[in-house]
C-alpha cells in the first residue's frame, strides 16, 4: 500500500447530506454510498485507501453540523486505532492519520 492524502473540504457545507456528499466525492465511494454515520464507518473502513486525511472548511459550522461532525470525528478516531493495530501486525496495512488544516 502507498502513502495518499484525501482532502475533506467542508467548505459550504450547510447539512449533513452536504457533509456526506463531499466526503463520497472526496473519498470516491460509490454513487450507492449510504449517507450517514453507519455507511461512512463501513465504506471507512472498507473502501478507504487513504493514509492521510486533511479536513478543511469546519469553521463557522452551525452548533448541529458541529455536534455532527463531532461523531464523524469519532468514527475516525476508531478507524486511526483499528488501523494502527493492524499496521502493527501486517506490513502491507499503513496507518491512518487525519489533520485539520484550518484550526
Amino acid at each position: 500500500m502507498k502513502e495518499k492524502t484525501i482532502v475533506l473540504d467542508f467548505t459550504g457545507c450547510k447539512t449533513c447530506s452536504d457533509v456526506h456528499e463531499q466526503i463520497r466525492v472526496a473519498m470516491d465511494f460509490p454513487e450507492w454510498y449510504g449517507a450517514n454515520l453507519d455507511a461512512f464507518w463501513d465504506m471507512l473502513r472498507t473502501e478507504c485507501d487513504a493514509t492521510k486525511l486533511v479536513i478543511k472548511g469546519v469553521e463557522g459550522f452551525s452548533k448541529d453540523l458541529n455536534s455532527y461532525m463531532t461523531k464523524i470525528y469519532g468514527i475516525l478516531d476508531r478507524c486511526v486505532a483499528e488501523r494502527s493495530a493492524a499496521a502493527e501486525k501486517y506490513q502491507q496495512i499503513l496507518p491512518l492519520v487525519y489533520e485539520f488544516e484550518d484550526k
